[in-house]
């Protein structure tokens, strides 16, 4: 929302000078964010787990995977970057080929870009085409005996070229992941909180009928505070619970993240934010296109909001 937006700055402030303390002493700030990030999200995502930082936020979905399906594996889209925890590391495609390499847990799925993936804008279904590689990578982890806990990926791959996925992929994803016994895990950490101006959540992009399981959020949420959030369903979080090792965050939710958080939605709201994604970005997107017909070696313009990638070729 800007750099050293007066009302963040305001609030942070004023409640720093009432009461900044972790979440096991009980604070309205932390219910009324929670209820207020509520009436952005689909219904059945409704139980919330406050954290500092993206990275946390990614740990933690995987941590609520594995427990509510009591399987490891996990896959992961082509040169995705999910954090810097050593956990996120692993199902990182863009760091681990460069540490230790992969995993056996770690299956990588190709990236559903249609214009420089695997199967491309002429292509009669690049839709099922992509999914169906999911499929078949279920189907081989499998054969060798592993489990799949998750299918973990960007609502919108950003480090792996600013990809839209095409509408429908992430559905029938979500038919294979569900049939193996698995969850899908939505990364909004980059993409979220109106960036793509025409829906609030990235993931939505792909139609009304999709909801994820899990959506982690970060980055913006906080307009540079630390801050982060999981989101998922009741289900999920009885099975977390269910073991007995609550999970505590000393800072994840204080009265002063939360009065952040509060501030940052206002914001967006109150200044028309997603409106002016949607407007800032289709005015890129123009003279982009503009430049892209004078110029060969532009060869995609793609994004939406202002979420937007231009693909330089030789």
């Amino acid at each position: 929302v800007g750099h050293c937006h007066p009302d963040i700055v305001k609030a942070a402030h004023e409640q720093n000078q009432l009461l900044n303390t972790n979440s096991r002493y009980l604070h309205d700030n932390l219910v009324d964010y929670a209820e207020r990030l509520s009436k952005t999200l689909p219904e059945k995502l409704c139980i919330f787990y406050f954290l500092n930082s993206g990275s946390e936020a990614n740990d933690l979905a995987l941590r609520l995977a594995r427990q509510y399906t009591e399987h490891e594996d996990v896959i992961v889209l082509d040169h995705a970057y999910h954090g810097h925890l050593t956990s996120l590391i692993d199902i990182s495609p863009y760091k681990f080929r460069n540490l230790e390499g992969q995993k056996e847990w770690v299956h990588v799925a190709p990236v559903p870009d249609t214009y420089r993936g695997l199967y491309r804008e002429d292509h009669e279904n690049s839709v099922t085409a992509y999914a169906d590689e999911v499929k078949n990578i279920i189907e081989h982890a499998h054969k060798r005996g592993r489990k799949i806990a998750a299918f973990f990926a960007e609502s919108l791959p950003s480090v792996g070229g600013q990809i839209i996925p095409p509408a429908g992929y992430f559905q029938k994803v979500a038919e294979h992941v569900h049939k193996a016994g698995g969850v899908f895990i939505a990364d909004e950490i980059q993409v979220g909180f109106g960036r793509v101006g025409k829906h609030f959540w990235a993931f939505q992009l792909q139609g009304e009928d999709f909801i994820p399981d899990i959506v982690t959020m970060g980055k913006p949420i906080g307009n540079g505070h630390p801050l982060a959030c999981v989101a998922t369903t009741k289900e999920i979080a009885e099975a977390f619970a269910a073991t007995g090792v609550e999970y505590f965050n000393t800072f994840g939710g204080n009265p002063v993240s939360c009065a952040v958080g509060l501030a940052v939605l206002d914001v967006i709201e109150k200044e028309h934010l997603q409106a002016h994604a949607t407007e800032v970005g289709n005015f890129l997107m123009k003279i982009l296109k503009e430049q892209q017909i004078k110029h060969p070696i532009i060869g995609d313009v793609r994004g939406c909001g202002l979420f937007i990638g231009v693909d330089l070729i030789k």
